[in-house]
Parts: C-alpha cells; sequence; structure tokens
C-alpha cells in the first residue's frame, strides 16, 4: 500500500471481516488508529490488526507511506474485491 502525506486508508468503518492484517512499514511515517488507538508507524514497524478490528492507516509524514500488507487468510481477490469469510483463495499481499 502507498499512501501519499496528508491522506489516509480505512476509517472507523473499514476491518476486514475474515481475515487478521500483518501491516509492515517499508519506508514513511504515519500513524494507524486501530480500535480507536493510536500507534506511530515508521520504516520498521511491524503491526497485527486482528480480523474484524476497525482502523485506519494515516500519512503524518513528508513522504509516501509504503506498507507491504499480508492478509492471513487472503482478504481480497486478485481484482481487489474483498473475499466473504471464510473462503480461501491463494496468498493475498498488497
Amino acid at each position: 500500500m502507498v499512501i501519499a502525506p496528508g491522506d489516509s486508508e480505512g476509517g472507523p468503518d473499514n476491518s476486514h471481516r475474515g481475515a487478521d492484517q500483518w501491516l509492515y512499514v517499508l519506508s514513511g511515517s504515519g500513524v494507524a488508529i486501530v480500535a480507536k488507538r493510536k500507534t506511530p508507524l515508521r520504516a520498521g514497524t511491524l503491526l497485527l490488526i486482528e480480523r474484524a478490528t476497525t482502523h485506519e492507516i494515516r500519512n503524518t509524514g513528508r513522504s509516501l507511506l509504503k506498507t507491504l500488507n499480508v492478509y492471513v487468510p487472503p482478504a481480497y481477490t486478485s481484482d481487489g474485491d474483498e473475499l466473504p469469510r471464510g473462503k480461501k483463495r491463494g496468498i493475498s499481499v498488497s
């Protein structure tokens, strides 16, 4: 995932019903708001967002925030559509 300075992904209604999300920060800085708790993000941060937990990722820095996201089990199809809970089709990485 790549987020421009000042932008965000997710929000108070964003969650993955059937998958945990592992988020690893490759570069940049920001904040993750997970279940209303803020966690600072910087290169090297590894964050677990458990299934069905609301979350938002914000870029609070001056450069792109780049993350590698892994969903277990997969949360999306190869076209980017969210899979229904319990469907397992390969590994989903973004």
